[in-house]
């Protein structure tokens, strides 16, 4: 029975046990493997088990090695010939496509090369933009997450160059930090240095002005290509207005048509922008020689994601101001990827178009696979895109293209499988300042469509600043005289509610009722005689109204709102006015004999608060400009209501 006991307390602990929850640690990690044949190197990654998601297309990892010596690869088992002997440190980043989990980690593996048996070495290619600089990223940034810039830059010059290179980051439109610069590395002498910031008063480019930061407006100027520019100072001066933080390298010893990479890892912080639609930049400069001011300007455009999708629609949009944004355009993008097992020859985009954005303005911007516009009322025999706009959506349709498949045989380059249509437009002539959301449905050859996340464009709130002045009624008082003037704030040109606060200063002077007594008094010779004492009090105010509402813009024209009010009386003066009569006999009616007047003057501060409700209509430009409104005020101790006219002009 004792032995019998113990087993059952043991099994009893073990099912206890058993039933307790575990939090997982284990972290997924890929490893980097290779075969080495002197200085031939041929690389495989070991990763995890994908995670599909539920409905979206088949998982996949894709690859950035990064070889140690300067060179790097985006195929899945790259083979990398070194041309020195040395030690060298290889990292490997994976990303996670349409996957449930999170990027796999890696450690840096060391390969020692001994000799050289192979002579044949993998030269850095040259830089596939025409102007010698680009800017790549292994991934679009998703918050608290890694992720890679790799920086290439040649010399096109026919001598040895010294130069310098600029890659700034973290844009002054947005409050926090959306990036961390945890690490770079280069790997042909160049070297860090500081250059003290500054600012200029002239802004550059004002033409492309639409976006806007909630302290100050920005002119970004969007190199979409790499350009060359001469102006260096003016250029660096914008920068530093566009750009909170910059990383500055120098270089030496260039070689003609030698092309050099930088690597740097970006941690994005927690407090990154979490708006999937809104459109992030860094920016790159590019001074081939640091004894001149020609230089070569770069951006790097990013949409925010949750996860890692090929199949993406953004908008530069995100932060607009309402003030500055009726001639500008507004870009948009949609992204896609063949992750078929075979070349897709036909790709259809049906993209949403929000009512406020003016179709005839639409014009495309850019677009990969590159080609022509499809001719109109002809059946095309070559690569073209054509464009159907209809009143509520676009029609993107790539024709008679060859965009490879992710699972393709003999695809290595996966960047070769995506494409992209950018395109912008103007907002109408009577647009809203209201938020909105579009997205696209792409449809490679007769498969079914993919659903993309929504693009949003919004407004930030502005600041509306208004002048009011006007009368206030009091029914109830005697002589009642009340002037006020104010100010109000509210965000600018709001569509339908908003809030607004106000601060009133009146003059209100008035008599408060007059009281009349009459009594009987004995003169020193016993005559009774009549008198009659009248009082009256009058104030003379100076008050501080405080009014918080809600309002609601019927239409252009008419407003309507409703709030709160606190009222107190700056200062106060009170006068104290008293008059005694006496008659010749005992009834009033007869001679006045004598007179008697006395006056009584106080003065208080910060007295008599008052709070109630308020009901407002006005009548006018009700959104921005001049109108007339009238308000009810009902207080709620004190039968002290009012009406108030007043005329309003809000900038």
């Amino acid at each position: 029975m004792k032995y019998y006991l113990s087993f059952l307390c043991l099994l009893c602990s073990f099912l206890l046990f058993s039933q307790k929850k575990v939090k997982d640690t284990i972290t997924r990690r890929a490893a980097i493997n290779y075969i080495q044949n002197a200085n031939v190197l041929s690389y495989k990654p070991e990763t995890p088990p994908l995670i599909p998601i539920a409905g979206a297309p088949k998982p996949s990892f894709s690859y950035l090695w990064e070889f140690g010596d300067g060179a790097y690869s985006k195929q899945a088992e790259p083979k990398h010939t070194y041309k020195n002997k040395g030690t060298y440190t290889t990292r490997l980043t994976v990303t996670n496509n349409y996957d449930n989990g999170k990027p796999p980690a890696t450690r840096p593996k060391k390969v020692v090369i001994n000799e050289i048996t192979d002579k044949n070495f993998n030269e850095i290619a040259s830089v596939a933009d025409q102007n010698g600089f680009t800017l790549q990223k292994n991934c679009d940034p998703i918050p608290d997450q890694q992720m890679e810039v790799i920086l290439s830059y040649q010399n096109l010059e026919n001598y040895v160059a010294n130069g310098k290179i600029y890659l700034f980051y973290n844009e002054t439109q947005f409050k926090d930090n959306n990036f961390e610069l945890t690490d770079f590395r280069t790997y042909a002498g160049e070297r860090e240095v500081k250059e003290n910031t500054f600012a200029v008063s002239n802004d550059i480019n004002q033409s492309n002005l639409y976006l806007a930061s909630t302290n100050n407006y920005l002119p970004i100027n969007k190199y979409e290509n790499t350009t060359t520019e001469e102006d260096l100072d003016a250029t660096l001066a914008e920068a530093h207005k566009t750009f909170k933080n910059v990383s500055i390298l120098e270089f030496d010893d260039a070689n003609p048509q030698e092309t050099r990479n930088v690597f740097y890892t970006f941690k994005t912080t927690p407090e990154m922008l979490k708006d999937t639609s809104a459109t992030i930049t860094m920016r790159g400069i590019y001074v081939p020689n640091r004894s001149y001011k020609n230089h070569k300007i770069k951006n790097l455009e990013m949409e925010i994601v949750t996860s890692h999708d090929p199949n993406k629609m953004g908008s530069n949009g995100s932060f607009m101001n309402y003030r500055f944004v009726r001639y500008k355009r507004v870009n948009f993008k949609t992204r896609f990827q063949n992750n078929g097992e075979g070349p897709a020859r036909m790709i259809r985009l049906e993209t949403d178009i929000p009512d406020m954005f003016d179709k005839k303005t639409f014009q495309i911007e850019d677009m990969y696979p590159k080609c022509p516009i499809c001719p109109k009322d002809e059946i095309p025999t070559t690569s073209c895109l054509d464009t159907i706009i209809k009143q509520k959506q676009i029609f993107f349709t790539f024709k008679n293209i060859y965009l490879p498949g992710s699972e393709q045989k003999n695809v290595k380059e996966k960047d070769s499988t995506k494409g992209f249509v950018k395109y912008s437009m103007k907002f109408n002539k009577d647009f809203h300042k209201v938020n909105t959301k579009s997205r696209t449905a792409i449809i490679f050859d007769k498969n079914e469509p993919i659903i993309t996340n929504y693009a949003t464009t919004r407004f930030l709130p502005g600041i509306s600043i208004g002048a009011k002045a006007g009368y206030n009624y009091y029914p109830n008082l005697d002589k009642s005289t009340s002037y006020f003037v104010g100010a109000t704030i509210s965000p600018y040109k709001s569509y339908r509610f908003y809030w607004q606060a106000e601060l009133i200063n009146s003059k209100h002077d008035f008599n408060s009722e007059t009281t009349v007594s009459n009594s009987i008094i004995s003169s020193a010779n016993g005559v009774r005689q009549a008198t009659r004492t009248t009082s009256t009090t009058s104030y003379s105010n100076f008050n501080n109204e405080i009014p918080l509402l809600i309002r609601y813009n019927i239409n252009n024209y008419i407003g309507i709102g409703a709030g709160v009010q606190a009222n107190m009386n700056a200062s106060q003066k009170e006068e104290r006015y008293t008059k005694t009569e006496t008659f010749e006999t005992e009834k009033p009616d007869t001679n006045i004999i004598d007179i008697q007047e006395n006056s009584e003057n106080t003065s208080k501060t910060f007295t008599n608060f008052k709070s109630g409700l308020l009901f407002d209509l006005t009548v006018g430009a009700a959104r921005i400009g001049p109108s007339l409104g009238v308000r009810y005020v009902m207080n709620f101790k004190e039968n002290f209501n009012y009406f108030q006219v007043y005329g309003i002009w809000k900038f």
